[in-house]
């Protein structure tokens, strides 16, 4: 009996050094070690690629899209717009590129709904981006300007997308087109790793830079 109440305690007791010890090296020393790397390696990455403007000011986050729209709700043109959002849905809590949710619309190429939303969203990219001095036909409208992308966040266009749009940001903002033009190729993203993907222009980065150069014009 006293044998066996002795095998059970040193069981016990070395479970319970086993559960202090892997404790300390899975809930503390590890979660510190790691961090540590990340903080010191990959800093930027480790919190959140954020984007900051001129004050230093956190603005948001270079992997999520931003809506940049007026009181009403409308895009508003003063600014670079990003891809549409549709995969969302209009009774979703996520409507203004929320962290609370993501979607496609996971709607058939021949969907009726589907093709009213590409054709609504061409109209719209012709007569928004259409000034006096440039006129946008639509089969100069690139596929990215009228779909969403798989999760409806994605923060960056198409090059093309943005030089479609230099023109009337250049108007919107008392600026000239060419240097709206060359703030977007200065924004422009090569394919990863010279192969991988298309070339992007992150859309809050380059209206944060538009920012500055409005302020200082």
């Amino acid at each position: 009996m006293n044998n066996s109440i002795g095998n059970t305690g040193r069981l016990l007791w070395a479970g319970l050094r086993a559960l202090l010890l892997l404790t300390v090296v899975c809930g503390v020393l590890y979660p510190f070690a790691v961090t540590g790397v990340a903080q010191a390696a990959f800093h930027d990455k480790a919190n959140g690629s954020e984007i900051k403007d001129a004050d230093g000011t956190v603005v948001g986050s270079s992997l999520i899209g931003q809506s940049y729209t007026d009181k009403d709700g409308d895009a508003d043109l003063k600014w670079f717009q990003g891809r549409p959002r549709n995969g969302l849905g209009e009774n979703s809590v996520n409507t203004q590129y929320e962290l609370i949710l993501s979607g496609a619309t996971n709607l058939a190429g021949d969907n009726k709904d589907l093709i009213k939303q590409v054709k609504d969203a061409q109209a719209a990219v012709v007569k928004d981006n259409s000034t006096a001095t440039y006129q946008v036909k639509p089969s100069d409208v690139p596929a990215d300007a009228v779909t969403s992308s798989g999760s409806g966040l994605d923060p960056a266009i198409s090059p093309a997308y943005a030089d479609l749009q230099v023109h009337r940001v250049a108007e919107r903002n008392g600026l000239t087109v060419a240097q709206v033009q060359k703030l977007v190729d200065a924004h422009e993203r090569g394919r990863q790793l010279g192969f991988m993907g298309e070339p992007t222009v992150n859309v809050l980065e380059l209206n944060v830079a538009l920012r500055e150069l409005a302020s200082r014009s």
